[in-house]
């Protein structure tokens, strides 16, 4: 199963540890953390599935390619980083 861990500025919203989760593709992996923490879905993907705007997906390193549809694939040892914008001024 591939790890996924939520940054800090997420986890302060939203209790959500480093978990395991399965899945072949970045869809099937969030869906199923969606699946156990619901609440994390709204501050990572829109209405349609997609990753918001200020959100950013790597997989082992290297960003996902499709932000719309998650489609990127993911091995059983990967490791999954959800990262949040941070702003201000």
């Amino acid at each position: 199963m591939a790890r996924v861990h939520l940054t800090t500025n997420l986890r302060r919203c939203v209790d959500c540890p480093t978990c395991a989760a399965g899945g072949e593709t970045v869809k099937q992996v969030l869906d199923a953390v969606f699946a156990a923490q619901p609440r994390v879905r709204d501050y990572v993907v829109d209405e349609r599935g997609a990753l918001r705007k200020h959100v950013v997906v790597f997989v082992d390193g290297t960003a996902v390619a499709d932000r719309g549809g998650l489609s990127d694939p993911v091995g059983a040892q990967s490791e999954i980083y959800v990262m949040q914008a941070l702003s201000g001024g």
